[in-house]
């Protein structure tokens, strides 16, 4: 088994890796807690909120697979080198677990609050069903010969599918509107600082292996740093720049209208007109 070859790095290894297991486990309850003083989730894309969980749901059973497995953690070490370490860090199994509970929650504040006119759209619902099917499909093909590192290598591969088109909608969406109104920018925020730190993480490993194993050995965590990063930047220009004054003038004729109507039921005088 592997060993590190400077305890400085193995110590910046792990700092850096619950850091970003704080800032990607933090990033999903500013929508959540948006959604919740709303009492709506208009504004927020369904198809992007389904994907997530689908997303995240894949890349648990990657992460417990290697993570506690005897039989797939040998099986990658026969493929990859006895002596390279397993690329999946406890932080990296909290975040999942963490995520799957915060996505599901977020569905089911979506079932609760004021939609709008949204719904999930016919090609999520088609996509997650593919999805579910191959996922199926790899069962069965991995059963006969127990190749066990494949299939949880498939489910890495639907993650990072997932990874890649679940920001879409919410892109587009965001674009159809001019506005990102409804959709938490503390998100978009602590989760360029979970992939940033995710990323460095690898980096340091690699450099003390004095291996890039990791990186091809993981494409999973890599790509779900890089994805992030590349639609975090786009929903920051989208917010900060393109739409900024959209959604000043959203939130200025927000709140003058929830001033107007306190005002108009915290007044206890009856005007002269209405006597």
């Amino acid at each position: 088994m592997a060993s590190w070859n400077s305890s400085y790095m193995e110590v910046l290894y792990y700092v850096l890796g619950w850091i970003s297991f704080c800032a990607w486990a933090i990033c999903f309850y500013p929508q959540v807690i948006l959604n919740f003083r709303r009492k709506s989730v208009v504004g927020l894309n369904f198809d992007f909120a389904v994907l997530n969980l689908t997303k995240h749901t894949c890349y648990l059973v990657y992460n417990a697979s290697l993570f506690f497995s005897s039989t797939v953690q040998r099986q990658y070490r026969q493929k990859y080198g006895f002596d390279q370490m397993i690329p999946v860090a406890a932080n990296d199994l909290a975040f999942s677990i963490h995520a799957v509970l915060l996505t599901s929650l977020t569905l089911f504040q979506i079932a609760i609050y004021d939609r709008g006119n949204q719904k999930v759209s016919k090609a999520t619902i088609a996509i997650v069903s593919t999805a579910l099917f191959s996922a199926a499909v790899c069962v069965f093909v991995a059963m006969p010969n127990h190749s066990w590192l494949w299939l949880v290598s498939c489910f890495n591969t639907l993650q990072v599918i997932m990874t890649t088109i679940k920001y879409i909608p919410q892109a587009f969406f965001n674009f159809q509107r001019k506005s990102t109104i409804g959709f938490s920018i503390g998100y978009v925020l602590l989760d360029f600082v979970g992939s940033t730190t995710s990323f460095c993480q690898m980096t340091v490993e690699s450099i003390d292996q004095r291996s890039w194993v990791n990186f091809y050995g993981n494409m999973g965590k890599i790509m779900l740093s890089l994805v992030s990063l590349f639609f975090d930047i786009l929903f920051m220009l989208q917010h900060f720049v393109l739409y900024r004054s959209k959604n000043m003038a959203i939130c200025l004729s927000t709140n003058a209208e929830d001033k107007a109507s306190l005002l108009e039921t915290s007044d206890p005088h009856p005007h002269p007109d209405h006597v």
